[in-house]
């Protein structure tokens, strides 16, 4: 039989009691137990990581449990009575792993309420009794009222999110009651609490969410000193240099965007197995675990290149350079919220990025379509990812055509679900708190498309324009890299001159290295000939996409936020036309292209 824990949180007492809370309590449970003991509120909505393990207590020896054990145990650990409800197991007293005290909650639960095995679980008819219980018990304040927390798991589920009068009449009774008990003073006087449980906040009611009298509090992805306890409570009397080549805090640390389930499951495999946890284990783990976290809406990169990999924008590279020295040199406060990557199709903003991750030292997630045709579940899926995000860093995001990605503020006909989204990336991205732990890379050959709030000053704050190489020997050495990355070999001596420098992309002279080497293939030959070259330069026909390129160019040249940035040809061109001129292009230009 389990003794009696030691509860984290003060006895019942009036209102305005103070909470005094150990030191290893979760920061969510201090929010939480300061704004329940003190009298100001008593509903609350735990959302986030609600499907993780927590701790019971300082030393690894006392091990985890689920945040509802955490919450019966220690922060009511000493009231009356705890209620755990859910639509799978229905309505029923909890007190967690102490049986003695279970015992004396379910006798007083049928004392109080009725005989809770006989009940039927129908999510209308307990929550009318949970309110005839609490009414009764308001009554009864001025004796002693009981203290009484209602702990409600999978909440989404019983108060989905929905237009108010589109639901039926039985979910609006529920949610109806729940917000009463939400503003009541007269709960909010007594000890009494009721906590939704539920990782997405997005898919409750936003009747509840929003509710000033309802407190939401997230509870985030552990923590590097909250990884490392864990450690040493999995590892028990097993050393970890045993089947580790990383020590405790390596380990913590490297494991930042993790859960501690997920954590487990990393170092048990090896401890196991018998597998070493080496590098490359580490790092396949990792992958999985993390895109698997944030369930497959990031695709989680190990950068293979740095800045010394790219061929040409010299300037783009130097800035990168300076940024990734101030990282290392712990200089958070000089570093750019976020990067803009533009230019035309083809000039290699997605390499640049990758490169860029590699040259700082930091892991590269691609932000997927988090999209959902079904309502609520985009919201539900981009608040997920962010606070992956917001556990991982320092981490670069990169976001593909975020013109098209990342919505608008005025979006229309999707119920304001592009709206919604614009306004949590947005916020994310402008919260300074996490400048130098999430670094943002928007690309998008489009920059006109995206919205101005995501390109100001504090988000994604440096534009960097690409551009198509310009200068002979940039192309000679990208004709030379795209031949070693197709494993062949090719002589600086044997490309002909280009015959249109400054049309050629990066993708236009790879696709010209591969027809080269498939000639030369046919000829019989084990590498990439200067004849073959040659007679598939001459045959190259070029896009015939010319005004779109040019929109496309022209909108970079516009977007850039440094001089530096620009080749000296098109720097000289800004020139001699200025930006009103060119402005007037553009706007000739997309009339032409978009017919707008």
């Amino acid at each position: 039989m389990t003794p009696d824990p030691s509860p984290a949180s003060p006895a019942p007492g009036p209102p305005g009691a103070a909470a005094r809370f150990p030191a290893w309590s979760p920061a969510w449970a201090v929010q939480l137990g300061e704004l329940c003991f003190s009298g100001t509120t008593s509903v609350f909505l735990l959302h986030g990581n609600t499907n993780d393990l927590v701790r019971r207590g300082e030393s690894p020896d006392e091990g985890y449990g689920t945040i509802a054990e955490f919450l019966a145990e220690q922060m009511f650990g000493k009231w009356d009575l705890v209620l755990l409800y859910d639509l799978g197991r229905g309505l029923r007293a909890f007190a967690g792993r102490n049986e003695k005290r279970l015992q004396r909650m379910t006798a007083l639960a049928n004392e109080k309420i009725c005989d809770l095995s006989e009940v039927k679980n129908d999510p209308g008819l307990i929550l009318a009794l949970l309110d005839r219980f609490v009414r009764a018990n308001i009554i009864a304040a001025a004796q002693r009222p009981i203290s009484a927390a209602v702990l409600i798991d999978q909440a989404s589920f019983l108060f989905p999110t929905g237009e108010p009068g589109r639901t039926s009449f039985p979910a609006a009774a529920m949610l109806v009651t729940l917000l009463n008990w939400a503003k009541s003073p007269h709960i909010k006087s007594l000890p009494m609490a009721f906590v939704l449980l539920d990782e997405k906040r997005s898919e409750l009611s936003e009747r509840l969410t929003e509710s000033p009298h309802v407190a939401a509090i997230e509870s985030p992805l552990p923590a590097v000193a909250e990884r490392e306890h864990f450690i040493r409570y999995t590892l028990g009397t097993r050393d970890l240099a045993g089947f580790s080549d990383f020590d405790g805090p390596t380990l913590a640390r490297l494991t930042a965007g993790i859960s501690l389930t997920d954590l487990a499951v990393l170092v048990k495999l090896s401890m196991e197995t018998g597998r070493r946890l080496d590098a490359k284990l580490f790092r396949d783990l990792k992958k999985r675990l993390i895109e698997k976290q944030a369930q497959g809406l990031l695709e989680f990169i190990e950068p293979k290149w740095a800045l010394d990999t790219v061929i040409g924008h010299e300037a783009a590279k130097r800035r990168l350079r300076d940024d990734a020295t101030l990282l290392r040199q712990g200089r958070l406060d000089s570093l750019p919220m976020g990067y803009l990557l533009c230019g035309p199709v083809g000039t290699g903003k997605s390499f640049l990025a990758q490169c860029a991750a590699g040259e700082l030292g930091i892991p590269c997630v691609i932000l997927k379509n988090f999209r959902s045709k079904y309502v609520g579940e985009t919201e539900g899926n981009l608040e997920r990812v962010l606070s992956v995000l917001r556990a991982m860093g320092p981490v670069m995001v990169v976001i593909d055509e975020a013109d098209a990605a990342l919505g608008n503020r005025e979006a229309e006909g999707d119920s304001g679900t592009s709206s919604r989204v614009f306004g949590m990336i947005a916020t994310q991205m402008g919260d300074t708190k996490y400048r130098g732990s999430i670094l943002w890379m928007l690309l998008t050959a489009r920059p006109d498309l995206l919205p101005l709030d995501l390109k100001r000053q504090g988000r994604a704050e440096v534009h960097i324009p690409l551009f198509y190489p310009t200068a002979e020997s940039e192309v000679r050495d990208m004709f030379v890299a795209l031949a070693r990355k197709l494993q062949s070999r090719l002589a600086p001596e044997d490309i002909p001159p280009t015959p249109r420098l400054g049309q050629l992309s990066g993708a236009d002279i790879e696709g010209l290295v591969g027809r080269a080497l498939r000639l030369s293939l046919l000829a019989g030959k084990d590498a990439i000939t200067r004849e073959s070259l040659a007679e598939v330069v001459a045959q190259f026909l070029p896009s015939t996409q010319g005004l779109e390129k040019e929109m496309q160019e022209t909108a970079a040249i516009l977007e850039c936020t440094d001089r530096q940035f620009l080749p000296p040809a098109i720097a000289q061109q800004l020139d001699a036309r200025g930006r009103g001129e060119l402005q007037q292009r553009f706007a000739e230009l997309r009339r032409l292209v978009d017919g707008t």
